[in-house]
């Protein structure tokens, strides 16, 4: 083997796509995974770090996130939001389209995988436009999009209202055996509203979203999959009722996935108190009930995986009245945390289904060549200690955005090294 190697030592390799749970070394030549399990001795070529009372898996992938490049480069950039990707233990992201001017095209996908190679950090997947500048008229051009590297399509975050253009938006994804994404939310329903539909909105005299919002375009989405055969996934997921359909049409074998965000699983209306426009996000908190429906789904499966919907907006935008400030918080440098907290600790998923839902199984549903700590795949790796307490300081971000709702949170759980193809892009104090 030419060049060096690195050798982890002592840490608990981690990886459900292989039923492997076992504490021993992992070695990395070439970029690739060489060797996996037991003791492993280091030459003088060999870099060793030491992973002692860490787990090592697969990298974390979020499959949905805001970079803001191109056009809002104030806001973020791919550089940023890689960064901070990696900072979160995230050894890939795919970045939604809804950009200034929208992913809608070969050249658009072509600039934002260029501009993730210049960064180092994180890879980023690009997800193309469903339709043409996500006006909802005229599908784009998945064919090119997808030759471009293109992993997914989306017009997130405004839903495909034309029930037509979707059912051939699945039927034509098919060609290219990609993931059709959905914003679900009829548009009629949410018009003009603030946060959830419910007690706490009346009380604070904002104009709600009710969860029938979500749902009925839930229910359209998965009967549209069950005509075309298509594969559609639904983006953040945030109620009970969205969960149970689910289940219902997988149940019946209907190629429907979904995602939920750490922010659905662990904050509820009431964070909107005060007025507090960092819990302003869309789809918006809902109820404790709705929060304990979809931890259940997560840790049964119902919901396939956790996604940040990483939503950075500046200090500016979030310091208007409620109504009128933009929706989404940052989530790249806070999920892990947040999922150890707040789901691994109480005891509602153990650590296999935590790497489960953030690496193996966005790999699988996006068809990305990572997820595995399998010998000759790409070493992308994240390294994180789950006693590892911090907290939360949006200065220290690494991206761009600071608005989170979790700002002096105590949380446990932190990306100690993520490597990326052997190279180690991000350490805890690097």
């Amino acid at each position: 083997m030419s060049g060096r190697r690195t050798l982890l030592r002592g840490g608990t390799l981690l990886d459900p796509s292989q039923s492997l749970q076992e504490r021993g070394d992992l070695l990395i030549a070439d970029g690739t995974i060489a060797r996996a399990g037991g003791s492993i001795e280091a030459d003088e070529h060999t870099d060793v770090l030491d992973c002692t009372g860490t787990l090592v898996c697969p990298g974390f992938i979020d499959v949905h996130c805001h970079l803001r490049e191109p056009g809002r480069e104030d806001v973020e950039t791919i550089a940023t939001g890689a960064r901070a990707a990696a900072a979160g233990g995230f050894t890939a992201v795919c970045a939604m389209p809804n950009t200034e001017p929208v992913t809608d095209n070969q050249a658009a996908v072509g600039f934002i995988i260029r501009q993730a190679l210049r960064a180092g950090a994180a890879r980023v997947h690009p997800i193309g436009a469903i339709s043409v500048g996500q006006r909802g008229e005229a599908l784009a051009e998945f064919g090119e999009m997808v030759g471009a590297g293109a992993v997914a399509v989306s017009d997130d975050g405004r839903p495909v209202a034309s029930a037509h253009l979707l059912r051939t938006a699945l039927e034509y994804a098919q060609a290219f055996d990609i993931p059709v994404i959905d914003h679900c939310e009829e548009p009629t329903l949410a018009r003009g509203g603030a946060m959830n539909e419910g007690v706490v909105s009346a009380r604070l005299g904002l104009t709600g979203i009710p969860s029938e919002a979500e749902e009925i375009m839930v229910i359209r989405d998965i009967l549209l999959a069950r005509r075309t055969g298509g594969h559609v996934h639904l983006a953040h997921m945030s109620t009970r009722g969205s969960v149970e359909l689910i289940r219902w049409g997988k149940d019946r074998g209907i190629r429907v996935t979904a995602e939920v965000t750490p922010h659905h699983l662990t904050l509820t209306e009431d964070a909107c108190e005060g007025y507090d426009t960092h819990a302003k996000m869309n789809p918006p908190l809902r109820t404790a009930d709705d929060v304990a429906a979809l931890r259940e789904a997560v840790a049964d499966g119902t919901i396939d995986l956790i996604a940040t919907d990483h939503a950075p907006h500046h200090y500016d935008a979030k310091e208007r009245e409620f109504a009128d400030a933009p929706f989404g918080i940052v989530g790249l440098e806070t999920a892990l945390a947040l999922v150890v907290t707040e789901l691994v600790k109480p005891g509602l998923i153990d650590f296999s289904t935590l790497v489960d839902r953030m690496a193996c199984r966005p790999a699988a549903l996006f068809h990305l060549p990572a997820g595995t700590l399998a010998l000759g795949r790409a070493a992308d790796v994240t390294v994180f200690d789950p006693a590892h307490e911090w907290t939360v300081e949006p200065d220290r971000f690494l991206s761009k955005g600071r608005n989170t709702p979790y700002a002096g949170r105590r949380l446990s759980g932190r990306a100690v090294y993520t490597i990326i193809g052997g190279k180690i892009v991000h350490r805890v104090g690097g």
